[in-house]
């Protein structure tokens, strides 16, 4: 039986503001689970709703197979670390952390040994004894996932928790969670980011929103190599895929796709003979784009460069027929700003959506 169960859940405020409808998804123990999607796609509005902070008002979630829409926050087995750390700047980290199991009246013993195995998980020991003043933002946010530890819950609920630390601190509390989890490997985690490398990083399942509801569920790599539809293709993956216009000339195990800018491209999409002719949108992640003078898919003036040291972006004039084509080529490429760039893709690399919808393989 999964763990947590998400049965035709919606959110309207009021009586015509709807915000997610038709949410339908399976949790299994130990999975850890991101919720993705721009902002106000309703991936914290979802979380709240798992953590009875927001009413649900369409559907039924249930945990272990109970029933949870009328249940309590404090009752649903669950703890919810938060954006902000809301520490209590007077108790120290020992104090904060035992402060829930103080309020449940557990033993002096229960509580020690819940704090200090928590605070061994964290690397938390050193500073036990201190205020959170005297904390980084990195310990200030160990000490609130500690908080949820101690209480040993069925689910932990994750609301952007990095996202007041700066770039190192993130890459590090990144990994400390990914240990973490590896560590209570029975515990189901459900996290909320718009960063896409903490979803690609830490991810069981990544659950994609838009649209008031989802637009696909899959392991980071499913997503990356076959989106269902644009709107994922270009949403997993920075920068985003570049699409193609064209219109389909050959079909088969491999198929032809003569694009609108006057080039043509193959991709190992199968097609049929009913496809000849669909209008598609040809997508290549800028990645998977390389320079070939001899068969370019794509030929452009480079608009723009990026040298990052470990890969070069191009950026190349817009047109109606290649809006916004971006190559993203490893190493250093002095010198192509104002130049024209042939670029091809491998087959297996060239994706196809018809009406916004993938051409599966």
């Amino acid at each position: 039986m999964a763990e947590l169960v998400l049965k035709d859940v919606a959110k309207t405020y009021g009586k015509s503001v709807p915000v997610l409808r038709d949410i339908n998804l399976e949790i299994e123990e130990g999975e850890l689970v991101v919720f993705v999607g721009p902002s106000g796609c309703g991936k914290s509005t979802l979380l709240r709703m798992i953590a009875g902070l927001e009413k649900i008002t369409g559907g039924e979630l249930t945990i272990e197979g109970q029933r949870m829409n009328e249940v309590p926050p404090a009752q649903r087995g669950i703890a919810m670390v938060f954006q902000s750390y809301a520490l209590y700047p007077h108790m120290t980290v020992r104090e904060n952390m035992a402060f829930a199991l103080k309020l449940a009246k557990k033993s002096k013993a229960e509580i020690d040994e819940a704090v200090n195995r928590a605070a061994a998980a964290l690397q938390l020991e050193p500073f036990l004894d201190r205020l959170p003043k005297a904390l980084s933002g990195g310990q200030r946010q160990r000490v609130a996932i500690g908080r949820s530890i101690v209480r040993d819950p069925k689910v932990y609920l994750f609301d952007e928790p990095l996202s007041n630390l700066d770039a190192a601190l993130r890459v590090a509390t990144r990994i400390e969670i990914a240990r973490l989890k590896e560590a209570m490997p029975d515990r189901t985690m459900i996290y909320v980011t718009h960063d896409q490398v903490e979803a690609m990083t830490l991810a069981t399942r990544i659950v994609v929103l838009a649209n008031k509801g989802i637009a696909q569920v899959g392991t980071p790599l499913e997503l990356y190599e076959t989106p269902d539809n644009e709107f994922v293709a270009q949403f997993i993956g920075s920068p985003a895929m570049n699409l193609l216009p064209g219109t389909i000339t050959g079909t088969g195990a491999l198929t032809t796709v003569a694009l609108a800018h006057g080039e043509t491209v193959v991709s190992a999409v199968p097609t049929v003979e009913g496809d000849m002719g669909k209008t598609v949108n040809v997508g290549v992640r800028p990645e998977d784009m390389v320079p070939n003078e001899d068969q370019p898919i794509f030929r452009g003036k480079v608009d723009f460069t990026e040298a990052l040291g470990e890969v070069t972006l191009l950026y190349f004039e817009e047109t109606d027929s290649a809006p916004g084509v971006i190559a993203k080529l490893p190493g250093v490429h002095r010198g192509l700003r104002g130049t024209s760039v042939g670029l091809a893709a491998d087959p297996a690399k060239v994706h196809l959506f018809h009406d916004g919808r993938t051409m599966r393989r």
